[in-house]
């Protein structure tokens, strides 16, 4: 598609100013595109007196070399040289008169081309005067052609997922060259290309290069050219075509025995549409209750364990075939529907479980930390024993050091009867003052009270008679403030207790 580009001219002009007042007067800078109209002006100022203006000559000057454009004179008229001929005029209609007035001859230039690039010399021939000029520099631009085309009408995403050209950028033809950008959210990759042309302008191309797939389809994709202070956008939607993403819904986890009205749905995405669905069984044949419509599975009547097993669907299209699957299971029994009726999905369930389990972890966690607390704490209470082996313990248990104040002397010897053992109970020797136990006296055990025992070091261990344990004991003082009292009676020493 070929498009006439307009060009822009600049003319730089250098005004010239004679001794003796006359000028000739021209703008400093003009531009214009390729097949614009650009005005050169070129006035002369007279003196006073005023000289006689015998010619006017416009020329074009390009690399040192000067090429006649226009010239008017008073007595011979007005002469447009080639190629200038059809496309410069002069401005003012005095210029072509009979008797012309030759002090404005500004020349229209139109129509113009990258060619037209010089400088332009407007030169006056007076009299008695001289020749008197001035010079304007041309600039000429050109305005690129810009289009963005798809590489193809038809992208195909493949599975090897190749990287290919989807769209194209042309910038052609300009002067000063162009710019470009992309702008989309595709994940793709830009490629750029300069060409110097002989006429003097630049062709700029840029491909964008991505992976077709399933997510490029529809995406819109934006070429942005800027040349000079000009942006220009155009955009194309992409169109990929892909094989099926297929997707069996229907199965909520909780199909079980006569539940009723149940189905399997092969939902697709594909580009272009799927045109047939093949159902199956896997490792088996459709059930008999089932019904095949369109893309549907529908299960006729109740629920069976008939219906258990793995359904397959293939979906096919223009592109290929995708299959997508499904296992059913069927239970015995709804999984724990709520009162209102409706299903709970398995995946509630499943959570269901998970944080019943936690929360009984925790609970056993707590009541087995509580168990072992209350027994320690009562071990510690309830502590029968030898915190030290150089401490004696006599009759029913109390320390030398930690005797009761209110408890009786006790007798010097203690006899078992004949038939005793171990744990025969003592019977007193006609001593005065005997051994005789009382709720009054003690709040322990009667029979703990009655049963004498001691321990003794290896040390300091005797030879006593078999039937009479003899030993001398002298009572200690009374109960002093270190000392800490036990359930069963006993005293025990604070720092015993501690250590």
């Amino acid at each position: 598609m070929a498009m006439l580009a307009t060009v822009w001219i600049v003319l730089l002009a250098v005004n010239i100013q004679a001794g003796d007042g006359q000028s000739v007067q021209m703008d400093s800078i003009k531009s214009g595109f390729v097949g614009s109209q650009v005005e050169l002006r070129c006035i002369f100022v007279n003196s006073n007196p005023p000289v006689k203006i015998s010619q006017v000559t416009w020329q074009k000057f390009l690399n040192g070399t000067k090429q006649n454009v226009a010239i008017a004179n008073p007595s011979l008229g007005v002469s447009v040289l080639p190629p200038f001929k059809e496309r410069v005029t002069f401005k003012q209609a005095a210029v072509r008169h009979r008797t012309p007035s030759l002090e404005d001859t500004t020349i229209m230039f139109s129509n113009l081309r990258l060619s037209d690039e010089a400088a332009y010399i407007c030169e006056y021939t007076t009299f008695p005067a001289g020749n008197r000029e001035n010079m304007v520099n041309l600039t000429v631009f050109a305005r690129p052609l810009t289009r963005m085309t798809l590489t193809t009408p038809t992208i195909v995403a493949r599975p090897q997922k190749r990287k290919m050209t989807v769209a194209t950028c042309l910038s052609a033809n300009g002067k000063p060259q162009s710019v470009i950008k992309w702008d989309t959210r595709l994940k793709g990759e830009a490629t750029f290309q300069e060409t110097q042309n002989s006429n003097g302008t630049v062709t700029v191309r840029s491909n964008y290069v991505v992976v077709p797939s399933r997510e490029t389809h529809k995406q819109k994709l934006t070429c942005i050219v800027t040349y000079r202070n000009e942006r220009i956008t155009d955009s194309v939607v992409l169109n990929v075509q892909y094989e099926p993403e297929v997707k069996i819904e229907g199965f909520d986890g909780n199909w079980y025995l006569n539940r009723q009205d149940v189905s399997l749905t092969c939902n697709t995405d594909a580009n272009p549409p799927v045109t047939v669905y093949q159902w199956k069984l896997l490792n088996g044949s459709l059930p008999s209750t089932v019904e095949i419509r369109n893309n549907s599975l529908i299960f006729k009547g109740a629920v069976t364990y008939e219906l258990a097993g793995t359904y397959v669907c293939d979906a096919t299209n223009g592109i290929g075939t995708r299959t997508g699957l499904v296992e059913v299971n069927v239970t015995e029994f709804p999984n724990n529907p709520p009162p209102g009726g409706r299903e709970i999905p398995q995946e509630q369930h499943n959570a269901g479980a998970v944080i019943g389990g936690a929360v009984g972890g925790v609970v056993l966690l707590a009541a087995a930390a509580t168990l072992l607390f209350v027994f320690l704490r009562r071990r510690q209470r309830t502590f029968k024993g030898d915190y030290s082996t150089k401490k004696q313990v006599f009759g029913n248990g109390y320390s030398k050091a930690g005797g009761l104040p209110a408890h009786p002397p006790i007798p010097n010897n203690l006899q078992y009867p004949d038939d005793s053992d171990d744990e025969k109970k003592p019977t007193q020797i006609a001593v005065t003052g005997g051994f005789e136990a009382s709720e009054r006296d003690f709040d322990g055990d009667t029979e703990d009270l009655k049963r004498p025992y001691f321990t003794v070091d290896e040390g300091e261990s005797q030879d006593y008679d078999e039937r009479t344990l003899a030993f001398q004991y002298n009572p200690g003082p009374d109960i002093a403030d270190d000392m800490v009292s036990q359930t069963d009676g006993s005293v025990i020493s604070k720092k015993e207790w501690y250590v």
